[in-house]
Formats: structure tokens, C-alpha cells, sequence
């Protein structure tokens, strides 16, 4: 859980949304004028090109980057070649994975073939035997029933889908049929995989109640559930790092900064918007810094096997040592940034607080020309950072494009000018902490006095 950490020492971040005034410097009577504020937000917003990352994104979404895949390899690649070519010290850093691959699933009850779907982690198997209806699947509900050799007719509530079906294994079943409590289909799994697991299928309420009605009328129901071609793999993925240490060396602060995306995308989507968008701005901010003077260690990383459950960022932190999460003063993570059929931006933290990198970045919004709210919102790589106590925020656009995880993420849906607006405000707030001639940002949850910006109603859409 996040501990709080000393507070700032002298961080030039007040700002006021409200009246739309440039942000001014909250404990320091020495603050530049207005204009000073401008002309270092310049010094990285003059040289961000849209096209450069709209070039970027044309050549990571040619085709689907699936993690542990040629593909995701192939951006892994690219990326790690973009950032060596700006001068930066690279690592390209694997890591293993399980991956579930998906069976092809049948569900027949006395010849006649019912629409069903698996769980993921189910095993495979092929079962044909009489059903047996055992309500929601305590193990309560099997005293009394022999279901030995039998398959297992569920309902689904009360209980998880494991728990039912280790109860319906440890009471002798063959198989487990779970049927629906509501109308439509289950989209369901078994958590994690188990030998204890037997085969399990699931279908709709109206046929489980059908088939219910049928063994409470005294009838004898025959049924089969087959499950074949499901595995777990284990797999390679793998994250990218780009570390630009301090110029100012007799200035230096021993501080970093991460600025992160994802490479990854789903099966069958070219992941355009979802997230080469961020990967560009990454890459972008990246060639932008490359030569600016700096006082603190910027790093510039992009994740794998983020849609699988945030699997390389949580890699990439458990591969810190505490001395060195000690010294992350913040953590900006770009997902889905530069779709024309999003909504605004939105800065979103793990508990819908506030935090270093919001306020850093409300004030920059108000520099640039944007101002941002912020919510609670928990889905992308910022999630990792945020448990091992480091100030870290999700910027994306809300509400989502229709397109997200679907085939149409491609480069005709994405805007420059939302690309151009997201890195703006990233590099704004980065090079506010990097550049030597501010104080030094101690590590803290929050300023000592927040930017007055606004908390959106509602999370991520």
C-alpha cells in the first residue's frame, strides 16, 4: 500500500483551473514570471512532432502484437532500436508468462446440441453420462445424490465457477454444467489452473432450467460436454527500458522519473490507439529529452503482456530494488492516447486521489492550454507502481473510442492533435521535474498544496 513520504520542499506547482492562470510555485517567493514558465515547457513542447508519432504508431500496428508472439517481438524490437538511435542506455528485459489457450467447447443433452461456452482453465475432456442437478453447487447440495461418474448440473450464483466445480469433483463428478441466473450466455473462468479441476461447460438459464425441470419432473437426461484443444503455455514477453541519466551531474538529485505504455495488444486487433498511441508518445518524449539538460534519471520503459493482466510492469517493479523505488518521484503511463473517436483526457490514479504526478500535470495542463480532471480507475501499468508506494497516474482519453479491443484500432482512427496533447503535458510535467535549474522534488503522495482541479464523476467509460 502506498506509505506517506516526506513532503516537497520547495516545488513550484500552484496553479488555479478555475481562472485558467499559468501555474505559479507553492512555498517559493522567488517564483518566475509567467513567461519563464512558458519558455521551459517550450524548450520540449516545440520539438515534439505528431507526425513522428503518427509514423510510429503506421509501423507498430501493421499487424495484431500479441504477447509472447513474433509479433510483440518484432515491436519489442523496434522499439528498443528507436531508443538506442537517440543515445539512450537500453535493456530489453524478458520475462515468462503462463497463456491459456481457448477450447473448442460442446454441450448436448439428449441428442439435442445447446449453446455453451468453456471456462478459461478448464481441462480438456469429453464426457458423455447421465445429469444430476445439484442447485448452486455447495457441498451441501451433493448429500443425498450420488453424482459418482456423472455430470454435475450448476446454477450459477453464491459460489465462484471454482468452487463449483471442485465440489462437484470432489464428489465424484465427471463433469460440471453450470447454467446462467440471468438471461445470455457466462463469460467465466476457473481462476488459475488445478488438477483437481474436471471438465466444465456453460450454458443458458433457460436451457439449465429446462434441463432442471426435466430431472425434478423424474426424468433420466443424458448429456455430453466435450472440451478439446485448451492449454496452458508458458511464453516469453518482454519489457523495454531506455534510462537517460542526470547531465547536470553536480546537480543531481538521485531521483527518477518513469514515463511508460504498452506494447501488447489483443488477439485480432491492430492496437493502434490501444497502445502503440502510447508507445509513440513514449518513444517521442524520448527523442525530445534526449539531449535536454537534466538533473534527475528519466526512464523511458514500455511494458509486455499488459492485456494479460498487467504482467510486465508488475515484472518491471519486482525487479527494483527498494533503494531504487525509493528514488521514483513519479510514474506517467500513456494508454490509448490518440484516438479522434475518444473523449478528453483524463488523468486516472489507483485510489482516486490525488497525487505528485496529477498535480505536476494539472499545472502543466494549465500551461499548455488543457486542463485535466482526474479519477479513480485501475486498468493499465500505473497499478504496479501505486502498491510499491510510488506516486503514479493512468492518462487516457475517457470515454474509450468505440473501437477498443476490436479490429477497427487502426491508424485512420487516430487524431495528431490528441497525440500532440498528450505529450505535451507529459514532457511539460517530466522536464518540470528534470530540469536542473528547479529544486529538487522530494518524494511525496501529494503536494503541499494541490492544483485545484477537479475530480470527474465516474470512472473509466
Amino acid at each position: 500500500m502506498v506509505v506517506r513520504k516526506k513532503p516537497f520542499a520547495a516545488l513550484l506547482i500552484a496553479a488555479s483551473l478555475a481562472v485558467g492562470v499559468p501555474a505559479a510555485y507553492a512555498k517559493d517567493t522567488n517564483a518566475p514570471p509567467p513567461q519563464a514558465q512558458k519558455a521551459f515547457d517550450n524548450k520540449i513542447i516545440k520539438k515534439i512532432s505528431a507526425d513522428n508519432m503518427y509514423n510510429h504508431i503506421a509501423l507498430l500496428s501493421a499487424e495484431p502484437r500479441v504477447a509472447g508472439t513474433e509479433a510483440e517481438w518484432n515491436a519489442v524490437k523496434y522499439i528498443e532500436a528507436e531508443f538506442s538511435s537517440y543515445g539512450y542506455e537500453t535493456e530489453i528485459q524478458p520475462f515468462t508468462f503462463e497463456n491459456y489457450y481457448a477450447p473448442k467447447v460442446s454441450v448436448s443433452a439428449d441428442g439435442q446440441t445447446l449453446s455453451s461456452s468453456g471456462f478459461t482453465y478448464t481441462p480438456n475432456g469429453n464426457v458423455t453420462a447421465n445429469l444430476v442437478h445439484v442447485g448452486l453447487g455447495a457441498p451441501s447440495d451433493f448429500e443425498g445424490k450420488d453424482v459418482t461418474g456423472k455430470i454435475a448440473l450448476i446454477q450459477r450464483g453464491d459460489f465462484s465457477f471454482a468452487e463449483k466445480v471442485l465440489n462437484a469433483a470432489e464428489a465424484g463428478a465427471s463433469a460440471v454444467i453450470i447454467y446462467n441466473n440471468a438471461p445470455g450466455g457466462i463469460n467465466g473462468t476457473l481462476g488459475e489452473p488445478s488438477d483437481d479441476y474436471v471438465p466444465a461447460a456453460a450454458i443458458s438459464q433457460a436451457d439449465g432450467q429446462r434441463l432442471a425441470a426435466a430431472l425434478a419432473g423424474g426424468q433420466t437426461v443424458s448429456a455430453t460436454v466435450s472440451i478439446t484443444g485448451g492449454q496452458v503455455v508458458e511464453e516469453t514477453s518482454h519489457n523495454v527500458i531506455a534510462v537517460k541519466k542526470p547531465t547536470q551531474k553536480n546537480k543531481a538529485t538521485d531521483q527518477i522519473i518513469v514515463v511508460g505504455a504498452h506494447h501488447d495488444s489483443v488477439p485480432g486487433a491492430p492496437g493502434a490507439n490501444d497502445d502503440a498511441s502510447g508507445v509513440s508518445a513514449t518513444l517521442e518524449l524520448a527523442r525530445v529529452m534526449a539531449n535536454m539538460p537534466t538533473d534527475t534519471e528519466i526512464r523511458f520503459v514500455t511494458f509486455g503482456a499488459e492485456e494479460l493482466g498487467l504482467i510486465g510492469s508488475y515484472e518491471y517493479v519486482d525487479s527494483l530494488s527498494q533503494g531504487e523505488i525509493d528514488r521514483i518521484v513519479g510514474m506517467w503511463q500513456m494508454d490509448m492516447v490518440g484516438s479522434r473517436d475518444a473523449g478528453e483526457l483524463v488523468m486516472f490514479t489507483v485510489d482516486g486521489q490525488k497525487n505528485t504526478v496529477t498535480d505536476l500535470s494539472a499545472a502543466a495542463g494549465v500551461r499548455t492550454g488543457t486542463p485535466l480532471t482526474y479519477g479513480q480507475e485501475s486498468r493499465s501499468d500505473h497499478v504496479p507502481f501505486h502498491y510499491a508506494g510510488i506516486p503514479a497516474a493512468l492518462f487516457i482519453h475517457n470515454p474509450v473510442e468505440p473501437w477498443y479491443h476490436t479490429p477497427e484500432d487502426s491508424l485512420d482512427k487516430i487524431s495528431k492533435e490528441k497525440l500532440q496533447e498528450t505529450a505535451e503535458i507529459v514532457g511539460a510535467a517530466v522536464y518540470q521535474v528534470a530540469r536542473p535549474d528547479t529544486p529538487a522534488l522530494e518524494r511525496s503522495k501529494v503536494a503541499p498544496k494541490p492544483v485545484d482541479y477537479e475530480k470527474m464523476v465516474g470512472g473509466l467509460q
